[in-house]
């Protein structure tokens, strides 16, 4: 049987996307670039929570832009984008001193609302497969950010339902189109029809 046919019917679909795994890649990155906590400085978690943030917006932007496509990019871009804008004017609308004394930025969290809106782009686009490791890189950068003395908890927990809100309203799964071509033949003549479902 041919392995299109009994995928379907079994009910699965291989997966064709060999840099699919780059979120998942970039998540075990991460798990071994974080500090010890018991080793870490706020500047050792400032720059993990850095490093973790770009690189989600990276993949999430550069994974369909890589495979030509420009719709998946585009939504990406710009839920990372809705997600930063809302939480800069969250930030502006409401001056809280971060725990550190440094500003009055700290709610909500910028770069959780990013990674997370990055994580939840991927989650659509890709699935879960590379949706729940992006997730865990967006978490990690959440606690990076309390750790780092940047945040307090809420301002995270606020940026990661920013961020999620933004991903998922944003973002189409894309849109998947089958067709089939079926020869056909009667003592009257023949041809070839062509059936497409999506």
């Amino acid at each position: 049987m041919h392995d299109a046919s009994r995928f379907r019917q079994e009910g699965t679909l291989p997966i064709r996307r060999p840099h699919a795994f780059a979120a998942v890649r970039l998540a075990a990155t991460m798990l071994v670039l974080v500090p010890a906590p018991a080793l870490a400085s706020n500047g050792d978690w400032a720059t993990a929570s850095d490093v973790a943030a770009i690189g989600l917006s990276a993949v999430a932007v550069g994974l369909p832009a890589v495979r030509g496509d420009g719709s998946g990019a585009l939504q990406a871009g710009a839920s990372i984008g809705a997600a930063g804008l809302v939480a800069t004017g969250l930030k502006e609308a409401f001056p809280e001193l971060r725990p550190d004394g440094s500003d009055r930025r700290s709610f909500p969290s910028g770069h959780t609302a990013v990674s997370f809106a990055a994580a939840a782009t991927l989650y659509e686009r890709e699935g879960p497969r590379v949706g729940i490791p992006a997730f865990a890189v967006a978490g990690f950068v959440g606690v990076a950010r309390v750790e780092a003395d940047k945040h307090h908890w809420y301002d995270s927990l606020a940026g990661a339902a920013i961020g999620t809100a933004s991903g998922l309203l944003i973002t189409r799964k894309p849109h998947v189109m089958e067709a089939a071509w079926v020869p056909w033949g009667d003592p009257h003549g023949g041809g070839v029809s062509m059936a497409m479902a999506f």
